[in-house]
């Protein structure tokens, strides 16, 4: 999406409407400058407010979403590409997101068994072994936790037996039986255990449902 061009336009829809960036911001319950980041195109508003700051400017979310009107015969053809647009946009940020779990969780995981294994072998003070156990079990288990909570909000889980698509909780997903990042839960749509994998989309797309089959 263009976030300059749709800036431009939510700026010239609030402007239409006779209202102030802080006048836009108050509505919505927020700081103008949130809405002067909107209009110079360094963020995007979020999904939770989208539907009110659309009615407030007098226009639809696919007008937003383009930063332009959309006259009537191209509306089903515009809606369709930015609903594809979005799509993208969340599958690339859940796929940061697992990226970032393994580049935290990879490397501190290792720093923390190397410093076990120093404490285990190494001659040293029985201080300094009970100080470096204790720090490298806290930096495993802390760490963890923050992997399998990056890992509980990139994507979803799919059922093997529905192919429902869910978010568990933080604790169903931490206390799962898991290999990777497959992890053997009760679905909520089927209420059947499976092992269930990770996947960054809401929906199938078109190629995973040929799969599938």
């Amino acid at each position: 999406m263009d976030q300059i061009k749709i800036g431009k336009f939510i700026a010239a829809c609030r402007k239409e409407q006779g209202m102030t960036q802080a006048a836009l911001a108050e509505k919505l319950g927020i700081s103008d400058r949130a809405v002067s980041k909107w209009e110079t195109g360094r963020s995007m508003p979020d999904s939770g407010i989208m539907l009110e700051l659309c009615g407030l400017l007098g226009i639809n979310v696919n007008e937003l979403l383009s930063g332009e009107r959309i006259m009537t015969e191209a509306y089903d053809k515009r809606a369709e590409e930015n609903l594809l647009t979005m799509q993208r946009e969340i599958e690339e940020k859940n796929r940061q997101l697992l990226q970032t779990e393994f580049l935290i969780a990879g490397p501190a995981v290792i720093a923390g068994f190397f410093i076990l294994g120093m404490a285990a072998y190494l001659d040293l003070d029985n201080r300094i072994r009970a100080f470096m156990i204790v720090f490298g079990v806290v930096l495993i288990v802390v760490v963890s936790f923050i992997a399998v909570g990056i890992e509980q909000i990139a994507g979803y889980y799919e059922c093997q037996k529905c192919h429902h698509r869910h978010v568990p909780t933080y604790w169903q997903t931490n206390l799962a039986v898991h290999y990777g990042r497959t992890r053997f839960m009760k679905c909520p749509e089927c209420g059947r255990w499976s092992w269930q994998k990770k996947v960054l989309t809401r929906e199938a797309r078109e190629d995973e449902t040929d799969t599938q089959r």
